[in-house]
């Protein structure tokens, strides 16, 4: 396997402050701090670490949780995935056949495992997701630092949500405990403000727990796995693409016809795997471009693949024409139905504005909803990029792709009609035919 000494990019052009200016990493930051500031208050009174080593062992605890779910969050959000640096190539040519050249990103191919994310607007070295409450996506390099983000928030509003739970039950039976006068039970004074915000605090723990506890599990099932989210879909379609192949050849009466199954070359075993992602360290292991696979595969395998389904999906895109304004609206009501509104596409993709006459290349279908990229024409005002130019000039001048999905019954699929150009041809090949018959 070649060493590659391509520095990958990771801060994308954005200072540390800007990085938590999203509505996301400040929620994150209010939630963590909230339950925080609340149940070292409460614990004050419930539990005062002053009167036992226990009580101070368990205050300690806590404090500990905190500080450190707060340090891998901000870890994750800092470090970020790494980037693919703009006009990335494989440093043999030959390679270059095996790879994805990158639609948005100029002069760009993608490295195995990398993908282009849409938001952060950079091909993303072996991206797995974009996490709206770090305000990046999760990758090769703060994937690990993400983990133990996701653990310590689940550990620690675990023992938040039990230091909130007993001194809401201590502080609604205070009265309880003066009137049969045991009074050590009697600590926790509740006001209307501190009862509002402790059962504010309980839902907000519990919630993080349920919630991130889900999301920690797939992450460490896609880590043992060694498989990012993408790859997992890469992997389905993979097997479904062979299925439907034999299905064909049984239907066209081919009963030999056999297709080698498709090996993920990156499943090295449930503890190489995890030694992959998770160390104490948090560093990641590797370059980000080359990766150890099993043997019978190679480092493009999975691209080759990949490969293979885009050229299938070219094959089945359709060309649709826009007949009616599309807004853009997740949920057009007023401009398409109540049938198109309550059945939207379950996914966070964008919803594109399109206008009559305007036409999409369409990839995926459901029954209200179509999925798709818009067709635009180059236009004098779009700049030209010349080679004198630096990379982050291609990147800027370069036109963004229209993507997304948008209601079905605003397009009908699009044919061209040829008869029209074939008729001119046959005219001009007859006046010529009778001119050479004079």
């Amino acid at each position: 396997m070649e060493k590659s000494e391509i520095k990958l990019d990771r801060s994308n052009g954005k200072s540390v402050f800007r990085r938590f200016l999203h509505p996301g990493p400040i929620l994150t930051i209010c939630i963590i701090k909230s339950i925080t500031l609340q149940t070292l208050y409460l614990n004050s009174m419930w539990f005062p670490s002053h009167t036992s080593f226990y009580a101070f062992l368990n205050q300690a605890l806590f404090i500990t949780f905190s500080a450190l779910t707060s340090f891998n969050f901000a870890m994750t959000a800092i470090i970020g995935p790494s980037y693919l640096p703009i006009g990335w190539k494989p440093k043999n040519r030959k390679h270059e056949s095996y790879l994805q050249m990158c639609s948005i990103c100029p002069d760009t191919f993608k490295a195995p495992r990398a993908h282009h994310c849409r938001k952060c607007e950079r091909c993303v070295v072996k991206m797995d997701h974009h996490c709206p409450y770090v305000a990046n996506c999760i990758g090769h390099s703060n994937q690990s630092h993400f983990i133990w983000f996701l653990f310590l928030a689940v550990v620690g509003c675990s023992h938040a949500a039990v230091i909130l739970i007993c001194s809401l039950y201590a502080g609604l039976y205070r009265d309880y405990y003066i009137y049969h006068q045991e009074y050590d039970k009697a600590n926790v004074k509740l006001t209307t403000w501190s009862l509002i915000l402790t059962i504010f605090n309980i839902g907000l723990s519990v919630g993080v727990v349920i919630a991130v506890g889900m999301l920690l599990f797939f992450q460490l099932r896609a880590v043992l796995r060694n498989r990012t989210g993408i790859e997992d879909w890469i992997l389905d379609k993979a097997i479904y693409r062979r299925q439907a192949m034999a299905r064909i050849a049984r239907e066209n009466g081919n009963t030999n016809f056999q297709t080698k199954p498709f090996v993920y070359p990156y499943h090295l075993g449930l503890r190489k795997n995890a030694a992959q992602v998770l160390n104490f360290s948090c560093l990641p292991i590797g370059d980000g471009i080359n990766w150890p696979v099993v043997d019978g595969c190679d480092q493009y395998t999975l691209t080759r693949e990949q490969l293979a389904q885009k050229a299938e999906k070219r094959m089945r895109t359709r060309r649709y024409q826009i007949v009616s304004k599309v807004t853009g609206s997740w949920f057009p009501l007023f401009s398409h139905g109540f049938k198109v509104c309550i059945h939207p596409p379950f996914t966070d993709e964008p919803r594109i504005k399109l206008d009559p006459d305007d036409l999409v290349n369409v990839t995926r279908w459901r029954k209200y909803w179509l999925f798709g990229e818009k067709i635009q024409e180059p236009s004098e005002s779009t700049p030209i990029v010349q080679n004198g130019k630096t990379k982050e000039e291609k990147l800027d001048t370069k036109p963004k792709r229209v993507r997304g999905w948008f209601p079905r019954k605003a397009a009908i699929e699009f044919f061209e009609d040829n008869d029209s150009d074939n008729s001119d041809d046959d005219y001009e090949d007859n006046v010529v035919v009778e001119k050479k018959n004079k």
